[in-house]
């Protein structure tokens, strides 16, 4: 699994850092030490209910994912609709949750990085809604952080991705749109 993110102290929690905050949920739960440091990514093998992963962070910028995804993949050859891919969309409304099978790029350069490299749409993803930027502020909109009123709004939200890329392991990824992509307070099972 791969959340996407930009490297560095100053894109910590970031509204373009959704994916590295998923990972870092999905590790502390999982008690999963991201402590390999090759191939582009930050990294940790671990389990969730007994299925074997590998939940990484992509250290080469957000534009250039697809670097750390394709060498991640050369090293465990895997066909790339196992690789599951956490990002932030502003085409969602704060805090929404959507799975997809595969799909565009939306204009998402991370995952426009990943279709390039990978030569294929064909990953899974769950995409996490920060809502809609100004107009013409995209890049300082990513890269800014939440403001107090949506920080609750998006720590639920961020706790409801990392529910949901359980639910992808263990209830198969049809079951997990249907739970997930319906509300954005999912009944719990």
């Amino acid at each position: 699994m791969l959340g996407l993110g930009n490297p560095g102290t100053e894109y910590a929690h970031t509204r373009h850092n959704i994916g590295f905050d998923v990972v870092d949920i999905l590790a502390a739960r999982h008690r999963i030490r991201l402590n390999l440091h090759r191939d582009h990514a930050h990294y940790g093998y671990g389990a969730i209910a007994g299925i074997p992963l590998l939940l990484a962070k992509p250290m080469t910028y957000m534009n250039r994912s697809g670097e750390a995804a394709r060498a991640l993949l050369q090293r465990h050859p895997l066909p790339s609709d196992r690789l599951l891919v956490i990002v932030d969309d502003t085409a969602l409304p704060l805090g929404k949750l959507r799975i997809r099978p595969s799909g565009s790029d939306g204009g998402h350069n991370g995952l426009a990085s990943l279709i390039q490299l990978l030569g294929t749409q064909a990953f899974p993803r769950v995409r996490v809604g920060i809502g809609a930027p100004p107009p013409g502020q995209m890049v300082e909109y990513v890269l800014s952080r939440f403001t107090p009123e949506q920080q609750p709004t998006i720590d639920e939200a961020l706790h409801r991705a990392a529910d949901a890329v359980e639910a992808i392991l263990t209830e198969g990824l049809t079951a997990a749109m249907n739970r997930f992509n319906t509300s954005p307070f999912p009944k719990t099972q």
